[in-house]
């Protein structure tokens, strides 16, 4: 004698496909099918949106080994004091790991007949280490960007572009010219190059040249540091502290944070994966079809039984209950499988993806083409909590149709072809 309710007793025969004849198995079939194609796509879903926010996090950290999480800006008379600013904005926040200064510019670097743009940072190499990382140096060494010594440590990419390394001598023309008898000429220095380094982002490898801020200011002329780069403990905090430092700092003084110079990156991104995110969604409304087409046939097929459920008293509502809750179960039972599965595919990616790369002798993402070459996956909770709710929400949603048919059958009609 079960303790269940007749009409969730019944539900679960029917998910069960309880039958002998073989439409019951038919039912019971595309029911099958009707779950592994929810499952499916909730796995899917879980499985693309955790590469997604893996090569999101990929790609900004890397870009943040270069940029800064917050940088304040120096106003055009400089700062008036940059060392006392630095040890005030150190004190008055306990998540600032480090403060570095620096001196920015743009140039145009020759070698040879070759010409190209190029991002020009000065930096202190003792100070630089506590604001940014810059681990892959391919050649040579940071340390040996002395003052006075006019070395530059060039992005690898850069380097390769131009056909230069450790030893050779680039020249960097100013953006601003020299006064002459003759009329404005350019401003020319010979650097030597001292070390080549990898950040792992094309954008920074390309165009990237470092040099000592003393030698930077210098050549750009400049009354002092540019501004003073902030390293947080938390990055994702970087856009209160921000505003904190702006309440502090003098009003000419403008503050900045990595989200907002990377405004247009982050927001394509946000695009993309809501985007993907409602393409996906498609499967798991196919399946949900598939609900409504299944129902649609049990209930057809349930007729006689309906009839004499009716006539011993159930009423309207307790049908529709069990073909609600038929459907329900299916979609759930479907969800659980394609949670169950994506998650376990989403963090074991690193492992999946080599074994079939070395089955399959094909390497999906080539390290002659792209920097980042395994596929990285950050499944988040907040995530699969959103599929699983929209899941079920459409698994419910689909059997309200079928199920009000259901109870709408008159029980007198229905028994006329039993």
């Amino acid at each position: 004698m079960t303790s269940l309710p007749f009409d969730v007793e019944i539900a679960l025969r029917y998910v069960r496909g309880g039958g002998h004849r073989s439409r019951d198995k038919f039912i019971s079939f595309i029911s099958g099918l009707s779950m592994a194609g929810i499952g499916l796509g909730v796995a899917a879903l879980i499985v693309v949106l955790s590469v997604m926010n893996g090569f999101q996090k990929e790609v900004r950290d890397r870009m943040l080994s270069v940029i800064a999480h917050i940088e304040v800006i120096a106003p055009p008379e400089g700062f008036e004091d940059a060392d006392a600013l630095r040890g005030q904005i150190q004190q008055a926040n306990p998540q600032v790991l480090g403060v570095a200064p620096f001196v920015s510019g743009e140039s145009m670097l020759a070698h040879g007949d070759l010409l190209r743009p190029a991002i020009v940072r000065g930096i202190d190499p003792l100070l630089e280490p506590t604001v940014s990382d810059f681990t892959q140096v391919v050649a040579g060494n940071l340390e040996s960007l002395s003052a006075g010594e006019f070395r530059v440590v060039l992005g690898y990419e850069l380097a390769k572009h131009i056909g230069v390394s450790v030893g050779d001598r680039i020249t960097l023309i100013a953006p601003s010219g020299q006064m002459t008898p003759a009329g404005v000429i350019p401003r020319l220095r010979a650097f030597e190059i001292t070390a080549l380094v990898s950040t792992g982002h094309y954008e920074y490898d390309s165009g990237l040249v470092l040099m000592n801020i003393e030698d930077a200011a210098r050549f750009y002329r400049t009354l002092g540091p540019s501004g003073l780069r902030i390293k947080l403990n938390d990055m994702n905090a970087a856009p209160s502290v921000a505003r904190a430092l702006e309440q502090q700092l003098p009003p000419n003084v403008w503050v900045r944070d990595w989200s907002v110079q990377n405004r247009t990156w982050f927001a394509a991104v946000q695009t993309e994966k809501r985007m993907m995110f409602i393409i996906l969604t498609l499967i798991i409304a196919v399946a949900a079809f598939n609900l409504v087409s299944m129902l649609v046939m049990t209930v057809k097929d349930k007729r006689g039984e309906i009839a004499i459920l009716r006539t011993l008293g159930a009423s309207p509502f307790a049908i529709q209950r069990i073909f609600m809750l038929q459907g329900a179960l299916v979609g759930w039972i479907g969800t659980f499988l394609g949670v169950t599965a994506g998650w376990l595919l989403a963090i074991n990616l690193d492992v999946i993806v080599p074994a079939i790369e070395s089955a399959l002798g094909v390497e999906f993402l080539p390290k002659s083409i792209y920097f980042i070459s395994q596929l990285p996956s950050d499944p988040r909770v907040g995530d699969v909590i959103t599929i699983v709710s929209v899941a079920l929400v459409l698994s419910v949603l689909s059997t309200i149709y079928p199920s009000w048919r259901a109870s709408r059958a008159e029980p007198a009609e229905a028994l006329r072809y039993e």
